[in-house]
């Protein structure tokens, strides 16, 4: 039965690659900051958030942290005075972009049906 069969293969959360793999990255500010370190390279925490003036330093940091942490951000700490940290994307966050990439595309191409869907929801 087609239920039974949906059932096994999704009713474990934990066993579900893609959700717990997007679940890291899937919000408004993490995406945007891989598709900036892939298009302007190396950025100190500052050209971060003058690129992204919306994000507060305390949202900013938590998910270059996050981001950090799961592999697809490199932190660079420098021992100068003053202090100098630099980001830039691993190799695993690059092989993200061209899926990041095609996310955007199908976004530009949707959104407008998006949209007006919302609109007649409201």
């Amino acid at each position: 039965m087609k239920v039974e069969k949906i059932s096994e293969k999704y009713s474990c959360v934990a066993s579900c690659p893609m959700r717990n793999v997007i679940a890291h990255f899937a919000n408004k500010w993490s995406m945007l900051l891989l598709v900036i370190l892939d298009e302007f390279g190396v950025m100190r925490f500052n050209e971060l958030s003058r690129a992204i003036p919306d994000i507060s330093p305390k949202v900013l940091s938590g998910h270059l942290k996050t981001l950090e942490s799961i592999g697809l951000v490199k932190r660079i700490l420098y021992a100068e005075v003053p202090p100098r940290t630099e980001y830039e994307l691993t190799e695993l966050g690059k092989s993200l972009i061209p899926i990041l990439n095609q996310l955007s595309e199908w976004a530009r191409r949707n959104l407008e049906k998006i949209s007006k869907n919302l609109r007649k929801r409201d």
